[in-house]
Order: C-alpha cells, then sequence, then structure tokens
C-alpha cells in the first residue's frame, strides 16, 4: 500500500494514508518522501482534511473497521489497491510479474535492477524496500512495469487473489507450496489461483519457470497457453542453468542452452537466492536485457531490505534480520547462514506471527526447519492457537526454546553466544523492536 501511495503521486495524484502500527522500513520510506500518514483508521483525514475523492483499502482491513464502516454508510468511493492498479497504471505498461510462496521480494528487485541496470527504465512495485532504490515503487519512464505478485487475497469485498488483476506479459513462477492458512483451505485451493493466473498470460506472453519445483511443472500441465522457458540449478532439462562454484553460492557460473555466458560474483548468499537470480536473468532477457550485461550487473545488486540483512556489520557476534515466516524460507536462511560461515554458532529467534503461523499449520516442518540452527527461540504471542511448547517434543525439537517476552529474548541470545556466532531473527513484522535491544546488547 506505501508502494501505491507513491506510485499515485507520481501520476498526479494528491495522496495520504493511514495504517496501524506503522514501522520501519516503510515508515521511513513514507516520511522521507512527505506522504502524510494516520496512525489508526478513525474517518478523519490526513493532509487537507477534505475528504478523499477514492479510497484504496488494502487487504488488511475487514469489516467492523472504522474507516471501513464510514467508508460505506456514506456511500463513498472505494476500490482495491489491485485493481486500483489494473485499471490506472498497468493499460499504459507491459507487466513482468514474480510469483510464488516465497522469493517474491527479492527476485522483484533483482528484475527491476536488472532493467535498470541495462537501461530500460522499468516502473515496479516491489512489497519491500530494495536495496539499489530509494523509494519501493516507481512509475517508470520505461514500458515495462515489474510488480511482485502476490497469491493473498485482494480485499475483504474482493476474495481472489492480488495478482488476477494483473494481466502479465511475463510471468515468472519460482515456486508453489501451501500458505495464508486463513484464507485457502488447502494446497489445492492456492494452486487454483495460480491456474487462474496461468490463463491470464497471453498467447504471445511468455512463463518463465522454476524447473527444480515438480509442483510448478504439474500446474503448468493442467494449462498453459504461453511460451514457456524454464531455469534450473540442477541437472533438469532447462533452458537457463546457474552452477554454484561455492558452497555459499555467492559465485556461480550462468549457462543458456548449455552455453556459458558469464560468471557472476555477488553478495548474497544462499540456494534460493542462486534460484532467485537465474530466474531474474532468464526473465529480463525475455524483456530485451542482455545476459552479459545482466550478469555483471549483479556484482553491485543489493538485497531488500530485512531480507538477511546485517544489522551490526562492525560487531564479532552477527546479527541478520529476516523476514522469513514459513518453514522452507526459515530452513533456506538456515542453510545460508551455515554455508556462509561452518563455524561458529547459528541462533534462530522466530516470531510466529502471520496467520499461517499463529494457527500452528506446519508445525512438524517447523521443528525440523529449526532444526538447522544450534539454538532456536520462540517468542510466545498471546494470540497463538497453539502452545509453542509443543515443538519441543517433535522430532528435531530438542534445540527449540521458548521466551515470553523481548527481554527474555535478550537475555536468553546473550547467554548462549560468542564472538563469531550468528544470531537471526525472523518475522513477517517488526517484532516489537527485538532488533535494536538485541543489536545493543550484541554491542
Amino acid at each position: 500500500m506505501a508502494g501505491l501511495a507513491l506510485i499515485a503521486r507520481e501520476a498526479g495524484f494528491e495522496v495520504s494514508g493511514c495504517d496501524q502500527a506503522i514501522y520501519p522500513p516503510m515508515s521511513d520510506l513514507l516520511a522521507s518522501q512527505n506522504i502524510a500518514v494516520q496512525e489508526g483508521y478513525e474517518p478523519e483525514f490526513p493532509g487537507s482534511g477534505t475528504t478523499p475523492g477514492l479510497f484504496v483499502i488494502g487487504n488488511a482491513l475487514s469489516r467492523g473497521n472504522p474507516l471501513v464502516e464510514h467508508i460505506l454508510n456514506q456511500r463513498l468511493s472505494y476500490t482495491s489497491g489491485a485493481r486500483w492498479l489494473r485499471e490506472t497504471i498497468i493499460p499504459q505498461k507491459s507487466v513482468l510479474a514474480i510469483a510464488g510462496t516465497h522469493g517474491k521480494t527479492t527476485t522483484s528487485s533483482i528484475c527491476a535492477f536488472l532493467l535498470d541496470a541495462c537501461g530500460l527504465e522499468p516502473g515496479f512495485l516491489i512489497g519491500g524496500v530494495p536495496g539499489n532504490f530509494d523509494v519501493s515503487a516507481r512509475l517508470g519512464a520505461g514500458t515495462w512495469f515489474v510488480i511482485e505478485a502476490d497469491e493473498y487475497d485482494t480485499a475483504f469485498f474482493d476474495k481472489r487473489s492480488k495478482f488476477l488483476h494483473y494481466r502479465p506479459d511475463v510471468l515468472m513462477l519460482g515456486n508453489l507450496e501451501f500458505d495464508h492458512a486463513d484464507i485457502f483451505d488447502s494446497i489445492a485451493d492456492v494452486e487454483k489461483q495460480f491456474q487462474y493466473l496461468l490463463r491470464s498470460v497471453p498467447a504471445n506472453g511468455t512463463v518463465v519457470v522454476n524447473a527444480d519445483q515438480p509442483e510448478l511443472g504439474n500446474l503448468l500441465a493442467r494449462g498453459c497457453w504461453s511460451q514457456v522457458i524454464r531455469y534450473s540449478c540442477t541437472d533438469v532439462p532447462a533452458v537457463w542453468r546457474a552452477v554454484a562454484l561455492q558452497a555459499d553460492c555467492r559465485r556461480f557460473d550462468v549457462y543458456c542452452e548449455d552455453h556459458h555466458v558469464a560468471t557472476v560474483e555477488w553478495p548474497l548468499m544462499g540456494q534460493h537466492n542462486l534460484q532467485n537470480a537465474i530466474g531474474a536473468i532468464a526473465a529480463t532477457h525475455v524483456i530485451g536485457a542482455k545476459p552479459e550485461d545482466a550478469c555483471a550487473a549483479l556484482t553491485e545488486f543489493r538485497a531488500p531490505k530485512r531480507r538477511l540483512e546485517r544489522v551490526n556489520p562492525n560487531c564479532s557476534i552477527a546479527l541478520f534480520d529476516d523476514f522469513a515466516h514459513h518453514p522452507t524460507a526459515i530452513r533456506e536462511t538456515l542453510k545460508s547462514l551455515r554455508a556462509f560461515d561452518p563455524t561458529g554458532k547459528v541462533v534462530a529467534i522466530l516470531e510466529p506471527r502471520s496467520n499461517t503461523m499463529k494457527q500452528g499449520v506446519h508445525r512438524p516442518e517447523l521443528a525440523q526447519a529449526l532444526s538447522l540452527a544450534d539454538v532456536a527461540i520462540i517468542c510466545r504471542r498471546d494470540d497463538l492457537d497453539w502452545d509453542p511448547e509443543e515443538l519441543t517434543h517433535l522430532k528435531d525439537g530438542d534445540k527449540i526454546r521458548v521466551c515470553n517476552s523481548n527481554a527474555q529474548i535478550v537475555d536468553t541470545v546473550c547467554g548462549v553466544v560468542k564472538s563469531g556466532d550468528r544470531v537471526v531473527m525472523m518475522s513477517n513484522g517488526n517484532f516489537d523492536g527485538l532488533r535494536d535491544l538485541l543489536a545493543a546488547r550484541l554491542n
């Protein structure tokens, strides 16, 4: 929603907004762009003080919200963010959409960066703050618009996945797993939305797909009417391939049709980021970015904020902030930290904050993923439908500790770490300020 606000203002609209519990990095970004933001949802409007001509409502709001009720009672004009984008911006652009359960923010950032580095001046809308841009969204002077295509629902009045509004010309599919248990009952429900997305890609469009994910192959088999280009980090058949040259995947070779394109050295670590990179190279090549130039540009790529972001570069105990909130993402994050430096301990701290996490859907998988850490700490939130203590009794749960407060988490971490260890916080929220508390104590 912050990105939409930036795009709307760039397009010439007067923009203000409101939100609950506003926190960095988006709060800082909005402030830097002088967009008025009101804390809370009372029907008073920041900025001019007059009633807006149109309310763009995010999917976090539902019936019972005081501003939503005011809008409905007063018959004021409203729409969803995805529909506003579809009707106002997308008709002017060609769209590259990046979809999948994990990695969308990072891959969208890579695609936007590569197109920009190759002189194509793309617009973009990314669900985070990219490391190479000052903003999370812009119109762009070029023809192409890069969008992070989320499968979550559109709004309280439109329960379709947001990405069904985007009508991509090039669609990249990175992976497909069960998530968002608050709106999907099963993996079949999620797959159905992805099937609808595939139907929206034109016959002269392109689907760029991760060949290492069998679920995506099954999805395409159910119906795809567009050109398909596959990429891989293994030995399965694919047009584009990346081969890691070191364990942390920060150096790798790129091949197209088995011809060596380039050797890449870049700052991101992990097999999951290697997949993000080769997928982005393949997708941007469809648009017109030369692969040699794209590979050369990756040296300067910087990860989005809170994607395995090092918080305290000058401290002997490394502290990372990461957005991981699904067992697969948690597993890949911890594997990356292991490969980066096999010495020293890895301490993982998890806030089960997403709706899926609150319901405890992936408990066995979560315990298994956290077992990759030497010590795993889970915050016991008041709004959980389950007790994290259950994980300590599962297979691989012997490394898990449960804490009831940030103060207890900080004390627990400081009681087990020493110089050379790595600590990673994992949450899709702000973790109630744990980042600053922990960084201060570790320093």
